[in-house]
């Protein structure tokens, strides 16, 4: 192998790594909170698509949250697709705040429309 191949072997090594490494800390939960919270508001916007599905809720008291669920096909296994929800519906979501206070966001684990509950990650629910 010469060293121009090595170094391109070795650097698309070192791309992948830092590819791979990227896309773990983004689907992790190492920036969420572990107390979960409950978020009550109306849909503003919803996107249905990858990375992850997301929700843009105005609440009452507290303004705009950005609601990230779980990845396309997971969300939808747990019955949550386009069309089960509009803009302007209720929503209860019960999930984990991002540890920058700052931040509005927040990752789902369960969202609840019109008294339908979608379970996105059951194993991480914590009840009270």
């Amino acid at each position: 192998m010469t060293t121009n191949m090595l170094g391109r072997f070795l650097g698309g090594g070192i791309l992948a790594m830092l590819i791979v490494s990227g896309a773990a800390a983004h689907h992790g939960w190492s920036w969420a909170e572990a107390d979960q919270i409950e978020l009550r508001g109306t849909i503003r916007d919803i996107y249905i698509g990858p990375p992850h599905p997301t929700l843009d809720v105005e609440t009452a008291s507290d303004g705009m949250w950005r609601v990230e669920l779980a990845n396309p096909r997971q969300t939808e296994r747990a019955g949550f697709m386009e069309g089960s929800a509009k803009v302007g519906d209720e929503v209860l979501v019960l999930g984990n705040r991002s540890t920058d206070s700052s931040e509005k966001r927040l990752k789902a684990v369960r969202i609840t429309i019109a008294g339908k509950a979608y379970d996105l990650y059951p194993e991480r629910i914590k009840t009270k």
